[in-house]
């Protein structure tokens, strides 16, 4: 490894030394020290890293209240109630919204610190050195790295953007103002629930994507979803080309190509939520001889490890799960291979996921695309949510449950929830994945009556029996 810049002159000697003090440098260094290590903790910038500061908590507090504001004025749908809501104050919401952010972040990392002897927190910018990390004048002597850098919005080539004053996900959610309108570049995770969130709140908004809303999705969510954000007043223009865009005094202009037609959507701001890039510059990783995938990403195995012996990473900065709790259970596993026999494995097939519009999407294992092209004799069950008694009784029928499975094993493959209150619901299906439960053996499980979750015993039995047949209880 070269060694750039001089050694620095204040030395000290570690076991492990963590870079990136967010969710997975935290769980990196906690689960070192709680094996007796001794672990500096490196952090540049305000500690807690994206999900407590700018992702996370502040995202969906904000999806919260913007869905009591839409609750209040969709009470009518249950005959004699009539609701109204409207934001009053919106300096208020980013107040508690921030409010919310300093506490979390108080308890859940600054106070954390001083219960761990084994963690030294060291403040300033890393970089790979020669037997360990440098920082500022300091240099940390480790035999083991562990990367945890993160990652930040990414901004996509779009003609005339590095002249436009746009927004990401970070700078939307302080706002000292509500626009007027907005449009949001990006149809993925965080696209989706922030343009809904958005609306509610009552702005104008568009959303543009290149392919369609949700593209992770099963195609049967993601027109579900579309529809439900066309009757909130969300356009939507996807499968879009973009030309460019410009900025005036009234606004911001956006020229995309749809269907061969150039197309022009206005609005007072934009929002950029096209996916994230790795937090990597100023580690020296080409120096190090730590490889990175096309997007930027350290690449790393199933064991965490890079192509740098001794040098671990894990969360958004690699290649793997961009969801703050696989970035935490990758660390875990970094931080035990680093100080053991490296035999940890990274396994996310049965990872759930979730998207916190409303409905809510949640997913785990194979898509039906995925299973065919795994080699699968793929089956499919898709129950609309009006087969659900529970969402009778709310009367909120927006959504559908779609399980694959394997036709030759019976096997469960994967599944996705789209309901109201779905995201609570896919940890159940998790399990029966990772326990490998057939689709007959789902449909047989006692589930409770009028809950959500029993949406996917219905979806179970209808591999085999039309699920509109059946009784309130029966199956």
């Amino acid at each position: 490894m070269s060694d750039c810049c001089a050694t620095p002159k204040k030395e000290h000697a570690y076991d492990l030394a963590v870079i990136g003090a967010g969710s997975a440098g935290f769980s990196a260094a906690i689960t070192a020290a709680e094996q007796g290590a001794r672990v500096a903790l490196i952090g540049h910038g305000v500690i807690g890293g994206t999900c407590v500061n700018v992702g996370c908590v502040p995202s969906k507090t904000m999806i919260r209240a913007a869905e009591a504001l839409h609750g209040a004025r969709v009470a009518s749908r249950f005959d004699g109630i009539m609701g109204e809501a409207r934001v009053i104050d919106w300096r208020r919401v980013i107040a508690a919204k921030d409010e919310l952010v300093v506490g979390l972040r108080q308890k859940k990392y600054i106070q954390l610190l001083p219960q761990y002897e084994g963690i030294s927190y060291v403040e300033g910018k890393a970089r790979l050195a020669d037997g360990g990390v440098a920082v500022g004048d300091h240099f940390i002597r480790t035999p083991k790295i562990v990367i945890a850098t993160g990652a930040r919005p990414a901004v996509p080539p779009i003609p005339g953007i590095d002249r436009v004053s746009s927004l990401t996900s970070t700078s939307l959610l302080g706002l000292d103002t509500l626009p007027k309108s907005l449009i949001v570049v990006g149809g993925g995770f965080i696209g989706a629930e922030l343009a809904q969130m958005m609306a509610r709140m009552g702005v104008a908004v568009t959303m543009v994507c290149r392919s369609r809303l949700l593209p992770q999705a099963e195609p049967e969510v993601s027109d579900a979803l579309m529809e439900v954000f066309r009757r909130e007043d969300i356009q939507l223009h996807c499968g879009v080309a973009y030309d460019a865009c410009r900025q005036d005094a009234a606004g911001v202009t956006l020229c995309v190509k749809q269907k061969g037609d150039l197309v022009e959507l206005r609005a007072e701001k934009l929002l950029i939520a096209t996916g994230r890039a790795p937090n990597v510059e100023g580690l020296a990783l080409a120096e190090a001889g730590v490889a990175q995938d096309q997007r930027g990403a350290i690449a790393v195995d199933a064991h965490m490890r890079t192509s740098k012996a001794g040098v671990y990473a894990a969360g958004d900065v690699t290649n793997r799960d961009q969801f703050v709790y696989m970035a935490a259970y990758g660390a875990k596993l970094a931080a035990r291979n680093a100080l053991g026999s490296d035999t940890l494995a990274y396994d996310n097939a049965a990872m759930p996921w979730v998207v916190f519009t409303d409905p809510q999407v949640s997913g785990v294992g194979l898509t039906e695309e995925q299973a065919a092209a795994a080699g699968h004799d793929v089956k499919v069950s898709v129950v609309p949510l009006d087969q659900v008694p529970r969402a009778l009784a709310a009367r909120d029928t927006r959504g559908l449950i779609k399980l694959v499975a394997d036709a030759r094993t019976d096997r469960l493959l994967g599944g996705q929830i789209l309901a109201p209150e779905g995201a609570d619901s896919i940890q159940t299906l998790a399990l029966a994945l990772k326990h490998g439960m057939t689709a007959h053996a789902l449909g047989e499980t006692i589930f409770p009556y009028l809950t959500t979750v029993e949406g996917l015993r219905l979806a179970a039995q209808g591999f085999e029996r039309d699920v509109a047949k059946l009784s309130c209880c029966a199956g």
